[in-house]
């Protein structure tokens, strides 16, 4: 005969308590992480307004319903969008993730951690609107626990009074923490090994950092992580052949929506549940990720935002980067003599193969920027790459499938353990190509793309072009200008109410 099942409850999983009392207490206190922060910032708003030229992103942003607004609501940067937060966040989640462009971590799990962007200014940015305009609701009259107006104020600074205005600097710290759990997260516990979408990473970052910039108590974030890992998470069908699609553009989004949606359920008081994780056969390490442990590789700090990389040079899924890389520095030599290449050789990582290594027809545009060889083919024929390329009318052009045809697939096994080295962190690639009379190019090999950290010095002024030449195709070159020197001083930026940063970006 079994024993009874025992209904006391227990004390919340550990894992749980790490990231709220992280996600509410933690002191970011170094420099590089909050400088890196101002300049994600940027670059992640960049993305989101070169998306906004794409009809297929656009036609999802909005109100749920159509003609709907909120006065004081959540802002949608480059749209004359006024939402509430959780829809605010689906809007901006989906921007800047529309074309691939935004930062990467790659570990034993990837993603893109400034996808949290989506909840953290959404968030604030009606927070501080109903602050500003002393229509804060009941249920956020608390002090901002972790973003406490005397934590963020610069040395020197009166503080500010309870319930003014968010700052910049409120929300670069939010930053730099949902870097933190979301990529530490990633660094031992592979979800994409069992089916799972990475974007479950993203629901819970957003989901610790947004309740607590709406000022949850720590029980209230505990419950709202739990809820976070309780949703379960997307399977991964839609990164991979033969179901490529767009969803993966817009599953960002969703995923920080719905963190905003689970922070503001749990500040009504609603119940959490304490072991989501661990529950024998109804936890989520029984249920969905095969029976092991979740695991923080190291202690929560800021070490996610100073190691992050950038997409800088063009929209191409990470692993290839450096493959594309390879392929500029090789146009010169090939692009005149397409039609007498033999084969070209590409030498990579595991990673790589696994994700992108594709052949056959490629039906769209996220099927094709998830191609090693469509991304490589486009460097070598046209010496650039960018969210055009992916486009049909480009994608039509018959000298792409036909180099694709000649490309060779190779693993260096050197090159997989140095891309899981945690001191190296590199995505290393060659690129080769042979000709039918018997010459052949060198072999063009990067191991780490330009916005790795080991290139930061080379990588940020870069970055800062590509957030002009956004800003400039969206707004104007006037605009633009402005718009660029709200990151140029970093104390400046930081002491910005939240409500008149993103109102620069209204369009």
């Amino acid at each position: 005969m079994s024993s009874p099942i025992s209904n006391v409850r227990p004390a919340p999983d550990p894992l749980l308590t790490a990231l709220a009392d992280y996600a509410l207490s933690a002191k970011i206190t170094s420099d590089e992480a909050y400088d890196t922060a101002r300049w994600c910032l940027a670059d992640t708003l960049a993305c989101g307004i070169m998306a906004l030229a794409y009809p297929a992103c656009t036609k999802l942003l909005g109100p749920v319903v159509p003609g709907t607004s909120i006065k004081n609501g959540a802002r949608v940067p480059g749209t004359a969008y006024e939402l509430d937060p959780v829809q605010a966040a689906f809007n901006l989640g989906t921007i800047v993730r529309w074309l691939d462009f935004n930062d990467t971590w790659l570990a034993a799990e990837w993603g893109h951690p400034s996808d949290n962007l989506g909840a953290i200014l959404a968030t604030a940015d009606w927070l501080s609107r109903q602050q500003a305009a002393g229509t804060v609701p009941a249920a956020f009259r608390t002090p901002l626990a972790a973003y406490g107006q005397q934590q963020v104020a610069a040395p020197g600074a009166p503080s500010r009074p309870a319930h003014a205005p968010l700052t910049m600097k409120d929300v670069l710290t939010a930053m730099v923490k949902a870097h933190e759990i979301q990529g530490v997260l990633a660094l031992e516990n592979s979800f994409n090994r069992v089916g799972l979408d990475h974007v479950l990473l993203v629901r819970v970052a957003s989901t610790a950092v947004t309740t607590a910039l709406l000022g949850g108590t720590r029980d209230q974030v505990i419950n709202a992580i739990s809820h976070a890992w309780l949703d379960g998470s997307a399977l991964r069908t839609y990164r991979h052949a033969p179901n490529t699609g767009s969803r993966k553009s817009w599953a960002a989004g969703d995923a920080t929506s719905r963190a905003v949606r689970l922070a503001l359920i749990a500040l009504t008081g609603e119940m959490g549940y304490p072991s989501v994780l661990t529950a024998k056969t109804w936890g989520f390490q029984d249920v969905s990720f095969k029976g092991q442990p979740l695991k923080l590789a190291r202690p929560l700090g800021s070490y996610v935002m100073e190691q992050v990389l950038f997409k800088i040079s063009f929209p191409a899924e990470f692993h290839a980067q450096t493959a594309v890389e390879c392929a500029l520095k090789l146009h010169p030599l090939v692009h005149d003599r397409l039609d007498q290449v033999e084969r070209v050789e590409l030498t990579t990582h595991e990673s790589a193969i696994r994700i992108i290594d594709k052949s056959g027809p490629l039906h769209n545009p996220a099927d094709r920027d998830h191609c090693l060889q469509y991304m490589t083919a486009i460097g070598l024929i046209f010496g650039a790459l960018t969210a055009d390329h992916y486009e049909d009318k480009v994608a039509a052009d018959p000298r792409i499938d036909a180099l694709r045809a000649k490309m060779t697939v190779t693993e260096d096994k050197s090159y997989s353990k140095d891309y899981l080295d945690p001191e190296k962190r590199s995505i290393p690639n060659a690129v080769q190509v042979f000709f039918q009379d018997g010459s052949k190019t060198e072999k063009i090999e990067v191991h780490f793309p330009l916005g790795h950290r080991r290139r930061r010095a080379e990588g940020i002024p870069v970055l800062r072009q590509k957030a002009l030449a956004a800003f400039a195709a969206h707004y104007g070159k006037d605009k633009s200008g402005a718009l660029m020197s709200l990151f140029s001083d970093r104390a400046k930026l930081e002491a910005m109410p939240v409500h008149e940063f993103v109102g620069s970006f209204v369009r």
